[in-house]
Order: C-alpha cells, then structure tokens, then sequence
C-alpha cells in the first residue's frame, strides 16, 4: 500500500525567544518492506542553520537553529511511501534460545539486539513490571507467541485514555495506573520484555485509521502511533508488536525511527534563551492511495 503522510506542527511563543535550536526527527528511515518514494521536510522561517544526520539508532535527525529572534515555527513534513503487507509468520525460536543468542551475539550496530537489552532513560528497570511479566512466560515458548502474550495481556488489562498521561509519565506509573496511550503501553511491554531477557525497541511512526461507516475522513485528524519491535532472534529479526491495538505491525504501520524509548525518537524538542510559554498545534494526514 502506498500512503501519502502529511505532519504539520506550528510552535507559538508568548514573546520572542532566542538561539533557539530543534532536533526534528520526522524523515523515515529506511527499513525492510518500506520504500521512501519522496520525502520533503520545510520550515518556516528558513533557519539559518541546517544538518540532517543520521543516528543515534535507527533515527534520521534534522538539526536547525536560528541566530536571531523567533516567534513562531512551522513544520511540515510530506513523504510518499510503500508499505509491503507482510505475509504470515511463524512462531520463532523459542524464549530461552532468543535470550541466549541476543547475549551472544557481537553485532553493535543499529540493529543489534544489544543496545534494546538494558534499561534506558525512560525504559528504566521495574522489579512490578518484571515480575508481572515473568508471570505471563515461560522459557520454551515461542517467541512470537511470547511476546504477543505480553501485548495482549496489556490490551485487555489497561485502559486506553488520552490526557491521563503526558510524554514525562514514568512506565512505573502507568503500570501501576493501569491507564495511558500508546506511548504508555509500548513503554511498559519494553520494560517488560527487557526483564525477561527479551530485546525490545520503541518505534515512532504513523497507523493508517480509517472513519466509520458513511462519514468522511476528517483532515488532520490522524496523530503518531507508537509501537515496540521485538527482536525475534536471527531467523525472524524484527517483528513489530502494538499493544494499544493488540496486533502485528503487519502493512498498516508506517515506521518513522526506532530507538531505546521515546527520549531517542521524540518528533521535536530543542533549547531556546527565554522564559516565554509555548503552544504546540500538530496536525497529520495519512491517506492510503488505493
């Protein structure tokens, strides 16, 4: 399926700020089954610095800056892109035989499964989270099926509800809280698999919706979706697992970076010379070209 994804994110000072200085990470980064046909990424006003960068993770990053003062920042990122339908998959190795070769395998690149081993700065340890996980698996099951125990356990056990958390909620709390959104929930099945030993990554992207029966696609209306990929062991690689949606990533998830936690593939944030308040309005369009 080829999607056209429009995001656009307008910031609004109170007063004038100063040296401001964003990382943007909202170019996809390249990942089997999807094909970047066109991308463009423009800003307004014209920063008066610019690098696009890759890493750290499998992140594409702008960096821009501006020297003078500024009130207002547009963002708009448009990219066309082909999403392979992924074909039925089997169960994998099973859970003790993924610990094993996650531990002994000496690949450190950005696809390793070593840097989604450990805790991270949001993705930290939890002994709750853990030994609720450790509750769910065993060691000879398959992979696959161990990992879709942990996300559905979470689909049905927690409450999808937006404005109960924000993006500093600690996975502890929303654990313990029952309750969140996706970043949430993909927060605690990284900590959960994590503790069992599991590789587990947080990706940002964008899920194709669709509006109900007879009435029209709102325009902006669609927002970024967060998932986790789970490293699967060397037979199956990567598989992404939603727990918001209780499904795999399997043709309707557009992937856009992939890191620890949302600290490594956070669409915006920066540093600016002020003490104004801010207001951020994003709006997104994914639109399947059927």
């Amino acid at each position: 399926m080829i999607y056209e994804v429009s995001h656009r994110t307008t910031i609004s000072y109170g007063v004038p700020v100063s040296q401001a200085r964003f990382n943007i990470r909202l170019r996809p980064y390249g990942w089997p089954g999807q094909s970047i046909i066109a991308q463009r990424l423009q800003f307004g006003p014209q920063p008066d610095e610019w690098l696009d960068e890759v890493g750290p993770y499998c992140v594409n990053r702008s960096v821009i800056a501006f020297t003078g003062r500024l009130s207002e920042l547009s963002i708009e990122s448009r990219f066309t892109v082909d999403v392979a339908a992924h074909s039925a998959v089997g169960e994998g190795s099973m859970l003790r035989q993924v610990r094993q070769e996650a531990l002994d395998r000496r690949d450190l690149s950005v696809l390793s499964p070593a840097p989604y081993l450990f805790a991270s700065r949001i993705a930290d340890a939890n002994s709750a989270i853990g030994g609720w996980a450790g509750s769910l698996l065993a060691a000879d099951q398959p992979i696959v099926e161990a990992a879709s125990s942990v996300m559905g356990a979470i689909h049905r056990d927690f409450a999808y509800r937006p404005g109960t958390t924000s993006s500093a909620t600690a996975p502890a709390e929303a654990f313990e809280r029952r309750e969140g959104v996706c970043q949430d929930f993909a927060h605690v099945m990284i900590v959960a698999l994590r503790s069992q030993g599991i590789p587990a990554a947080y990706v940002s992207g964008y899920l194709r919706t669709e509006p109900p029966p007879g009435q029209p696609r709102l325009v902006g209306a669609d927002a970024m979706h967060a998932w986790v990929a789970v490293w699967c062991g060397a037979e199956l690689g990567w598989m992404g697992f939603d727990p918001t949606n209780n499904c795999l990533a399997q043709g309707d998830h557009i992937l856009i970076a992939m890191g620890r936690d949302y600290a490594d593939v956070s669409p915006i944030d920066g540093t600016f010379v002020g003490s104004a308040p801010q207001n951020m309005a994003t709006a997104v369009d994914v639109i399947p070209q059927d």
